[in-house]
């Protein structure tokens, strides 16, 4: 009996630990049951995250695809805009087309004769050498000027070996001066007549200078009769077709400048031993120009390129204006003048007029120098000559 309340306690202490296990059993398994709700509620976050990013991408692509739609639209509102001021343009060029063509008949009404007269320069009076020298005095051009020189050196060796019974390699005589506005294409033109005329290559060596509008008339005939004419006048001398391009548009449509190159080409053919033609341009204009048409191109195989003055170039050239007109610069002026031509240089674009702009500076220069000695007092000859650095600083100029 004595053993019983031993086996009772120990019933009791089994008791506690079948309980305590079945804490801890049922403790475990809350564990359990909130690890794998958080691993539940982490499962439901990462696809809600998912879902989202998902969301985000589409509004991404939804975002570029709207910007690409309003690119596409401002693209399309430039071009339809652009289509405008071309259609603006060809209606303006188209008006004063035909007001050209009134301007025309009401000439032709009075004057059988075309109302354009282009530039005649007369022939030379002066030696070889000197003409040489006067292509050395011009500013700058010293690449161009060595060419020149060479062609003038075969053109005498090929007339040597003829003299000589030799056989001379046929000499291209037309040319395609390529340059700016500007840069002295004109006088080199001039130049290079009279030098043919002392080579004796030309007769007379005069130039007669055009350009589109003294070739291209308005009705079918008239432009080759223009060109005829033209032609006739520059027999035994030089041709010089500035801005020779605009023969040959872009976009031509209803143009007679066609007509006018097939009758320049016809008639260098005629007169092919008389005749000199010189065509100038900006280069790319001129080079598109002659690739237009096989004719031209054929022809035209020897190119002269005109660089742009550069600053030091242009203040040299103000020099002579100065010189020309009795006019003196002082040193200060002379910095300041040097400064506005590099800021010009060194912004200047297709339209940069070289000696043009220095011929417009100088002009605007001796304006302000005559307002700022207008009110002063005991005016000299000295003072006159003085262009001061107030008299060409902040000149607003047009190339």
């Amino acid at each position: 009996m004595s053993d019983f309340p031993n086996y009772s306690d120990r019933m009791k202490e089994d008791l506690e630990k079948i309980k305590q296990q079945e804490l801890q059993k049922k403790s475990k398994q809350q564990q359990e049951m909130e690890r794998d709700r958080r691993l539940v509620q982490q499962e439901e976050d990462y696809k809600l995250l998912l879902k989202q990013q998902r969301e985000l991408e589409r509004e991404k692509a939804k975002l570029r695809a709207e910007i690409r739609r309003r690119k596409a639209l401002k693209e399309e509102q430039e071009r339809v805009k652009q289509d405008e001021l071309n259609r603006e343009e060809k209606r303006r060029q188209q008006l004063e087309y035909d007001r050209q063509k009134i301007r025309q008949q009401e000439s032709s009404k009075k004057s059988p004769t075309p109302h354009y007269q282009p530039s005649y320069s007369p022939p030379p009076k002066s030696s070889l050498e000197e003409q040489l020298k006067e292509l050395d005095k011009l500013i700058g051009l010293s690449h161009l000027k060595d060419e020149v020189r060479q062609y003038i050196n075969f053109i005498k060796i090929q007339q040597l070996r003829e003299k000589q019974g030799l056989k001379p390699i046929p000499i291209t005589l037309h040319s395609v001066f390529c340059g700016s506005p500007g840069t002295g294409k004109t006088t080199v033109a001039r130049l290079m007549g009279q030098i043919y005329q002392h080579l004796g290559i030309l007769k007379k060596g005069h130039l007669i200078e055009t350009d589109r509008s003294g070739m291209v008339a308005g009705y079918v005939g008239q432009t080759a009769q223009r060109v005829d004419d033209l032609v006739n006048s520059a027999l035994d001398g030089v041709l010089f077709i500035d801005e020779a391009y605009a023969l040959k548009p872009a976009d031509p449509g209803n143009d007679f400048g066609q007509e006018a190159i097939d009758m320049l080409l016809k008639r260098m053919e005629d007169y092919r031993d008389r005749l000199v033609v010189i065509v100038a341009g900006y280069g790319d204009e001129m080079t598109r120009f002659i690739n237009s048409n096989p004719g031209l191109k054929s022809r035209f195989s020897r190119y002269f390129y005109f660089e742009d003055y550069t600053p030091q170039e242009l203040v040299e050239i103000f020099y002579i204006f100065c010189e020309r007109h009795n006019y003196t610069l002082t040193e200060a002026a002379k910095e300041v003048l040097l400064t506005r031509f590099k800021e010009l240089y060194d912004y200047r674009d297709k339209s940069f007029g070289n000696g043009r702009l220095v011929r417009n500076m100088f002009e605007k220069a001796i304006e302000k120098q005559a307002n700022r000695l207008v009110n002063t007092p005991d005016v000299n000859p000295y003072v006159m000559q003085q262009i001061l650095p107030e008299d060409v600083e902040q000149l607003i100029i047009n190339n």
